[in-house]
């Protein structure tokens, strides 16, 4: 509706074109700085709830992520045995038989041998003059190989159990966005850009679900890891323990703080996505305008600034963020050639054997590693908190009123509707109705007309409560409308549209549209309806006739083609009352002539509120309404506000008493 959108503007207004960076064509909206920060702990928590209904998943999932880790951690350990029988095997055959290790350690000393017999009493299990016991290093091996295996079918089963809890997590997240977009009102859809809103719902709630599936699994076990890697550790050499350890502080510094400065980009990343969505599905939507005015290069230009924000926002996100996993790095390695220094130097005073300072040093990588993943894993975890925040934004946009608990229903409806002392404002500083009294009694037809601006669409607004009035009252057959469920209420009333709109589906899937749940249309009087609104003969001239596939662009069928379709699905739905706002807009003149005789007819016995620019649509009107500056300023029959010179009469002959202009001939022509 044209009119609607010059009449609509809700607090919220300015996102729509008014505000920062909004002026030039297309450009809606855009440039908005981001207008507070990432809330990082809040969001995380509030995801965290969301999977409060998958807590015994997420439970099996902690199960097999300790089981996989505590074999994972075995591992090093016990090839610490297998490295300890070969170094002892090697050790061994290089002794005298016949003695035992003891003895031919107080040999090499009294030999002068000291370091020698350092190394060899750090080295368990050496029998002299025998060398490497193969049966002994096969066990240890087939141990290692199943504690490797068996940490691989655990780390399976937990994946694949983590995939289940997040697509139904998600699928869970989506249905309550689809809920909430049946909730919110109105003045919030046009508040906002759709491209913002089908962003949040696809984009944003997509990354989410990525963000989790990578993230979810592995942030548990990086954490069951740590506690298992430093467990082993401190059991192997406490000593080597705390020198591993010196750089945990530096590394959780070091991730704050760069992390600190990448969050705030990862919001304008997410924002400055919606933006550019909003941006494109304007842009495609009005392509045809775009080309007619020639602001094809205005339109770029507005694209290619946000694009241009978006990889800014994305390249200072990924970069400051990226640069956590390098760091760790550096701090992981520097960490290794401590521990190996140190634990070499304790390997040749005997305090270690070769194979512990082995394990130890795949523990001492095993440690950093889940840290580096955690810090590698920020940039994802913080886009994914984005664009969790965006959607519980959503979530958390004021609702409609809800429906009484009590509702009332009016059977049969009888159309009379009246408008008592009614008082509207779409901003509390303008307001639009004041005072406002109506009546349409039962199968009278009220003509509605006046300028743009004037209020004639807020009265339907109002009435099938898309808007909530601010004082007054409207009633349905003596109901207030309020004391009704929305449902009811507007089951009763047929709307078609100046704006048509068609889903994608077959022509009469689109014309059924409107038949209330339960109700059976027989295929004569789908057929008398097609006829009665001219749809039929050019729906049989099409070559797959009413099984013809539209879409919302319509591309089969001609605009006009569309408005007639728009009014056969209000024969169908048989409403008790029925609203045209400006329902020939579309078709030729012939053709308003047959629609207008359809219309009569659909007419019969409703009551019916035309919304009408061409005032020669309502000159058999029972009653016209002239509104300006929404008041009723005149109201009559087509004849006496003629004669009453007033207000319509001035519309009137604006219409039809079209101008002469004449052009004095120049002198001495």
């Amino acid at each position: 509706m044209s009119e609607q959108k010059s009449e609509q503007k809700p607090a919220q207004a300015p996102a729509r074109g008014r505000g920062p960076g909004g002026g030039g064509p297309m450009g809606m909206g855009m440039g908005m700085p981001v207008q507070k920060p990432l809330d990082f702990r809040g969001s995380l928590r509030r995801f965290a709830a969301t999977l409060r209904p998958e807590r015994f998943n997420v439970f099996v999932v902690l199960v097999l992520g300790i089981g996989s880790v505590a074999l994972t951690v075995l591992g090093p350990k016990l090839l610490g045995n297998a490295t300890n029988v070969i170094f002892a095997g090697v050790v061994g055959s290089q002794l005298p038989a016949g003695v035992s290790a003891e003895q031919a350690e107080e040999g090499l000393r009294a030999q002068g041998q000291d370091r020698m017999a350092d190394l060899l009493s750090g080295v368990p299990g050496v029998v002299p003059g025998q060398g490497v016991d193969f049966t002994l290093l096969m066990q240890t091996l087939g141990w290692v190989v199943a504690a490797y295996l068996g940490a691989f079918l655990f780390g399976w089963l937990q994946a694949r159990i983590t995939t289940g809890v997040v697509q139904r997590t998600m699928r869970s997240l989506r249905d309550q966005v689809e809920a909430k977009l049946h909730r919110i009102p109105l003045s919030y859809v046009d508040a906002q850009q759709r491209g913002e809103i089908l962003s949040r719902v696809t984009n944003d709630i997509d990354n989410v679900a990525q963000t989790t599936t990578q993230t979810l699994a592995q942030l548990v076990t990086a954490v069951l890891t740590v506690i298992g890697v430093l467990f082993m550790m401190f059991w192997i050499s406490p000593l080597l323990a705390v020198v591993a350890l010196v750089t945990v502080p530096l590394s959780v510094i070091l991730t704050a703080q760069i992390a600190k400065r990448s969050q705030p980009q990862f919001v304008e990343q997410w924002a400055s996505t919606g933006r550019l969505n909003a941006h494109i599905e304007e842009s495609f939507t009005g392509h045809a305008l775009v080309k007619v005015y020639g602001h094809q290069e205005a339109t770029a230009e507005v694209f290619a600034k946000e694009n241009d924000a978006l990889y800014s926002s994305s390249f200072k996100a990924q970069f400051i963020s990226g640069t956590i996993q390098p760091a760790m790095g550096f701090l992981a390695n520097l960490n290794y050639v401590i521990v190996a220094v140190i634990g070499g130097l304790r390997v040749a005073s005997g305090t270690l054997s070769l194979g512990d300072v082995q394990a130890f040093i795949q523990y001492s990588r095993q440690f950093t590693q889940p840290l580096t993943q955690v810090a590698s894993m920020m940039n994802l975890l913080q886009s994914g908190v984005a664009s969790a925040e965006r959607v519980y934004g959503l979530l958390d946009a004021p609702e409609q009123e809800p429906d009484p608990a009590r509702s009332r229903k009016v059977e049969p409806v009888r159309g009379r509707v009246a408008f008592e002392d009614v008082t509207f404002s779409y901003t509390p500083d303008q307001p639009l109705i004041t005072g406002l009294n109506l009546v349409a009694e039962p199968g009278q037809t009220i003509a509605i007309v006046g300028p743009t601006g004037a209020g004639k669409t807020t009265l339907v607004n109002l009435l099938m409560r898309f808007y909530e009035v601010d004082g007054g009252r409207i009633t349905l057959d003596g109901v207030d409308t309020r004391d009704m469920s929305r449902d009811d209420l507007r089951s009763s009333v047929g709307m078609v549209l100046q704006d048509t709109w068609l889903f994608k589906g077959t022509i009469e899937e689109n014309l059924r549209y409107g038949v209330p749940d339960g109700a059976e249309v027989t295929e004569e009087e789908f057929l008398a309806a097609t006829r009665a609104t001219h749809v039929d003969p050019f729906v049989r001239t099409l070559p797959d006739g009413y099984d013809t596939v539209v879409d919302e662009e319509g591309s089969s069928v001609s605009a006009g083609e569309k408005q007639l379709l728009t009014l056969a699905r209000a024969f169908l739905a048989d409403p008790a009352i029925l609203v045209l706002d400006e329902a020939t807009s579309s078709v030729d003149t012939r053709t308003e002539v047959l629609v207008q005789e359809a219309m009569n007819r659909l007419r019969k016995d409703r009551t019916s509120f035309v919304i009408a620019h061409r005032l020669s649509t309502i000159r058999d009107a029972d009653v016209i309404l002239v509104m300006e500056h929404g008041d009723i300023v005149e109201q009559g029959s087509h004849e006496e506000l003629l004669a009453a010179g007033g207000a319509y009469a001035r519309l009137y002959e604006s219409q039809f008493a079209a101008p002469v202009v004449t052009e004095e001939e120049p002198a001495g022509a």
